[in-house]
């Protein structure tokens, strides 16, 4: 009894949370008869700030677990410096610069940031970690450093 106590506020809790987000930008009901919405996010990115990606996401208000669909874009809206492209991780797995929880059964929507030095790009991924339908939903978007400070070509030496 205690331990249904416990997820059922916890449910709560997490639905009462979703609509406490600072960086909804956008809000679009998807009708009368349904608790889900399209949800719009933007997000700066914490070590590239000339970066701003928006993301959109299906919410559903009173369900135990989103969706897992998203799509991403981003934009250059500012500076990129060669500093900033310093400090980031160039792994090949990148670093995670966004996490949303979207279940309260550990499903969550990730974005994770990824240089391509061939190409002098960035790529920003939207995923899920929790597999849906037989696929882990996901989205792409880039950013090329062409025309910034940031960018070096081919052969040039690196920092």
């Amino acid at each position: 009894m205690r331990k249904r106590f416990w997820i059922l506020g916890f449910a709560a809790l997490s639905v009462l949370m979703t609509g406490c987000s600072d960086n909804e930008v956008g809000d679009v009901s998807l009708g009368l008869l349904t608790t889900k919405d399209i949800k719009l996010n933007v997000l700066t990115d914490p070590l590239i700030p000339g970066v701003t990606c928006h993301v959109a996401s299906i919410e559903a208000n009173l369900d135990f677990s989103d969706p897992s669909d998203s799509s991403i874009s981003c934009r250059q809206t500012g500076e990129i410096t060669a500093a900033m492209v310093a400090a980031i991780d160039k792994s090949p797995d990148g670093d995670i610069v966004f996490k949303k929880s979207k279940s309260i059964f550990f499903k969550t929507m990730k974005i994770r940031r990824i240089f391509d030095a061939d190409s002098q790009t960035l790529m920003y991924l939207s995923y899920s970690t929790k597999e849906t339908s037989g696929s882990f939903k996901h989205s792409l978007s880039t950013v090329p450093l062409w025309g910034t400070q940031a960018y070096r070509p081919a052969g040039a030496a690196q920092n």
